[in-house]
């Protein structure tokens, strides 16, 4: 535990002594256990660095507003609108991304695309999806943990793709190749395909690294602009930045160095049962429970290996998931494999409820693995034959992460 995290639980315990000593009665506050949430730092921050994500922290809960270049038409006012607690979203902060139908690109990037900004400032209107325009709905992501995933090799990325399936067991992930942003700057083992590069983050891996992420993020569910995308989304024309560079740069290193969810209960025999029986279903295939960091610029994340039940790949998720809405290279029906780690804590951000899948359609985790289908078909039907107590085993199990 690094010195923030004792910092903070110090503070947090000298708020309940004080809250005791002078109140009229014995409350206190609890400290929830690290494995309780999501937020807070890796292990093993220098001071500089802890100060910066103490600086992220603060711009990611920073609401704007109409004098601090708010919209005029977005999604949220702060970051925390969608990630509480830096959790998932729920129904209600749902994002709508619309325009792509296939491989050639997005048509409608001059009426909104590629996201709906459905709110508005006073004598605005909030956009509409352009008649024509195939959407999907795109439930917002936990944050944490996704500085390990940036530092994942395309190599071993590449490694575990199997676009053609040559193995024959059904499942062949494949790379959203994209177009990268002139401010996104690869590192020296980037692996370039077509003058492409590997995409990981968001729901089909349309984005390139955590600075491609934020800038978006920024501009297209707040309005606000950068030295990075200085065009404002409503007018389309280039205006003044209305957030500096550092606080970009401050809410990266944050979102870099949030802490990796620590499974919970890990010695418990049906949790242990239920990680086996996951294995044997073969959901570990796409859910992979262990990946490593190749070099980092930030000490605590290089050359660690870690386990975020990912494999960072696009699937074929069959038809029922095929919202006819696309991004890059990703087809219709694929979908970058959702890391499952944290899962357990979704519904402290979720309103006290599940909203599972990409567009939160699941309300339970046993729903959201009958939804999966294509070339999870074959574990969703192992899932269904399996025993009531091998079920309560494996629900238990992921759970728990």
């Amino acid at each position: 535990m690094n010195y923030l995290n004792i910092f903070l639980k110090k503070s947090l315990l000298l708020i309940s002594i004080s809250f005791t000593l002078f109140s009229c009665d014995t409350s206190y506050v609890e400290i929830p256990a690290d494995d309780q949430l999501l937020d807070g730092p890796v292990d093993g921050l220098s001071n500089s660095e802890s100060a910066q994500f103490l600086r992220g922290d603060a711009a990611v809960n920073e609401v704007f507003t109409r004098e601090t270049g708010l919209g005029p038409t977005f999604v949220g006012t702060s970051c925390i609108n969608c990630h509480a607690g830096d959790g998932k979203g729920h129904l209600f902060t749902t994002l709508t991304r619309f325009g792509q139908i296939d491989e050639t690109g997005n048509l409608f990037l001059n009426q909104g695309g590629p996201q709906l900004q459905n709110r508005a400032l006073p004598s605005f209107l909030p956009e509409q999806i352009p008649a024509g325009a195939a959407f999907s709905k795109f439930t917002p992501p936990a944050f944490t943990g996704l500085g390990f995933l940036q530092y994942v090799s395309d190599a071993d990325l590449i490694a575990m793709a199997d676009p053609d399936d040559s193995d024959g067991d059904g499942i062949s992930g494949t790379i959203n190749w994209i177009t990268i942003p002139n401010y996104s700057i690869p590192a020296s083992t980037a692996i370039i395909q077509n003058g492409k590069y590997i995409g990981r983050y968001g729901k089909k891996a349309s984005a390139f690294d955590l600075l491609h992420q934020t800038v978006n993020a920024y501009n297209q569910d707040m309005g606000i602009t950068s030295i990075f995308n200085p065009i404002d989304h409503y007018s389309n024309l280039e205006i003044d930045p209305e957030i500096p560079t550092a606080k970009v740069n401050d809410v990266v290193f944050y979102l870099s160095t949030l802490k990796a969810p620590i499974q919970r209960n890990q010695n418990d025999a049906v949790v242990i049962r239920g990680k086996s029986i996951f294995a044997q279903i073969n959901c570990a295939t796409c859910h992979k429970s262990e990946l490593k960091t190749s070099y980092a610029p930030v000490n605590s994340l290089s050359y660690k290996t870690f386990s975020p039940y990912t494999d960072l790949l696009l699937h074929d998720m069959g038809s029922a998931l095929d919202d006819g809405y696309t991004e890059g290279s990703a087809r219709t029906y694929e979908w970058r494999t959702p890391p499952l780690w944290g899962i357990g804590l979704s519904e402290n951000s979720q309103g006290g409820n599940l909203f599972l899948m990409h567009d939160g359609r699941a309300k339970t985790i046993e729903q959201a693995i009958i939804l999966h289908d294509g070339e999870a078909k074959q574990s969703r039907n192992a899932f269904e034959k399996l025993s009531a107590q091998d079920k309560e085993a494996l629900l238990k199990f992921i759970k728990s992460l």
